[in-house]
This record gives structure tokens, sequence and C-alpha cells, in this order.
């Protein structure tokens, strides 16, 4: 079984809505870290961007095959959207390196 962008995307999606409530107390991380400008709060807005833009592509995607859309609108919201999820990845990344650098330092 192949898993595509897209699953992934809307994967992320889920486990974010799914966790964020239940930690602190039911605040959202985002509106503890927004406020103070943190990195956690940055994250949850790529991620929520992300997934907007994915399904924006799928809503796009779904209007062309019903005949109702644009080819050109499909193109460009696919475009986007991998982008946006390129971006994405590219920080998962270099956080996951980041947070093995870390635990191998020496105290």
């Amino acid at each position: 079984m192949s898993i595509g962008a897209l699953d992934a995307a809307s994967a992320y999606g889920r486990a974010l809505g799914s966790i964020a409530p239940k930690i602190g107390g039911g605040l959202k991380p985002a509106s503890i870290d927004s406020q103070a400008g943190g990195f956690g709060g940055m994250v949850e807005a790529m991620i929520s961007n992300t997934a907007g833009t994915m399904h924006a592509a799928e809503t796009a995607s779904a209007k062309q095959v019903a005949g109702k859309g644009d080819l050109i609108d499909v193109v460009t919201a696919i475009g986007a959207a991998e982008t946006a999820l390129d971006t994405m990845v590219a920080v998962r990344d270099r956080v996951v390196n980041a947070y093995s650098d870390i635990m191998r330092m020496q105290i």
C-alpha cells in the first residue's frame, strides 16, 4: 500500500486536531506559544496552513473531475500544496536532526 503526500498531510492534520486539545489542560499550545511568538506556535500554524492548502488542492481537483473547475486552478493549487508539504517536511527533518544532535551531546 502506498501513502501519498495528501494522505500524509491529512494524517498530520488529524493528529494535531486530536492531540492539541488534550495538552495543557484543554488549552491549545498555539494559544500559549503564539502570544510569545514561540516555536510551537509557528509549527502549529505551518501544519494548519499546509493542511488547508492540501484541502484546497483536493477541492479544486474534485471540481475539475466533476467538470466544474478550471485546469489552471487545479495545477496552481497542487503546486502550492506540494511546495507547502515540501517545506513542512524539510522543517520536520531539521527538527529531528537537531534533536539527535542534542541527544548526542555530552553533559
